[in-house]
């Protein structure tokens, strides 16, 4: 009953940009965090970045001073702004809610489809 619409994704030069979206719909009651992972290839699934609803945030080491996550409550939609991006940022990001459908429901994972970002060398 929730669904996640990722965006934003494609191919840039190091050191260009990017900004991902991603909005959840369907039966949410309340959200306490999204998060963006990724995976590239031969590698582990890693977070990427994490902001819960009263706005805390936290980063890998690797993105920490070029990316930045934000949130709009209101939309239930997450961002993350990619800058100076290079080819070791080259994976699927899959955006992450943790949320509830009702008030007495425990809260769970929720995954996006994954979008592609390439960064060319």
């Amino acid at each position: 009953q929730v669904q996640l619409v990722e965006s934003g994704g494609g191919l840039v030069q190091t050191g260009g940009s990017l900004r991902l979206s991603c909005a959840a719909s369907g039966r949410i009651f309340d959200i306490k965090a999204m998060s963006w992972y990724r995976q590239a290839p031969g590698t582990q699934r890693e977070l990427v970045a994490s902001i819960t609803s009263t706005g805390t945030t936290n980063y890998a080491d690797s993105v920490k001073g070029r990316f930045t996550i934000s949130g709009d409550n209101a939309r239930s939609t997450v961002y993350l702004q990619m800058n100076s991006l290079k080819p070791e940022d080259t994976a699927v990001y899959y955006c992450n809610v943790v949320t509830r459908t009702t008030l007495l429901t425990p809260f769970r994972n929720y995954w996006g489809q994954g979008t592609q970002v390439t960064v060319s060398s």
